[in-house]
């Protein structure tokens, strides 16, 4: 006696191999991609704001590679300083935050220091 399986996300009955959980590919992403969707929805609002303070950096510091600008121009531009990719401390240990190749420092109470590091 052969038991009838069905996938897991559509309902359908599934042919083939004994231990096969969904009828096809799109089924078995789908299933999946509803799984993870916390999970998903939670990095890709990071990374959104990640490409976002990236995006108003490189917009912002001048081919030169360095500008001071104050704090509220950076949030004026929707810049979110909740969220970097590292931090970088120099050898006379100045420490930046970064966002991708970008760095930022706080050189007074409402100034801020942007450069571009260099490879």
């Amino acid at each position: 006696m052969t038991e009838n399986k069905l996938c897991l996300d559509c309902g359908k009955p599934i042919n083939g191999r004994s231990d096969k959980k969904f009828c096809d590919d799109a089924c078995r992403n789908n299933f999946n991609n509803k799984q993870h969707s916390d999970a998903n929805a939670f990095v890709k609002k990071v990374n959104n704001a990640l490409r976002k303070n990236r995006r108003i950096l490189e917009s912002l510091i001048p081919k030169e590679g360095k500008i001071t600008i104050s704090e509220k121009k950076l949030k004026e531009a929707g810049f979110n300083f909740d969220f970097h990719t590292g931090i970088y401390e120099t050898k006379t240990g100045t420490i930046y935050r970064l966002c991708y190749e970008f760095g930022y420092m706080r050189i007074e109470e409402n100034r801020y220091i942007l450069v571009k590091r260099e490879a």
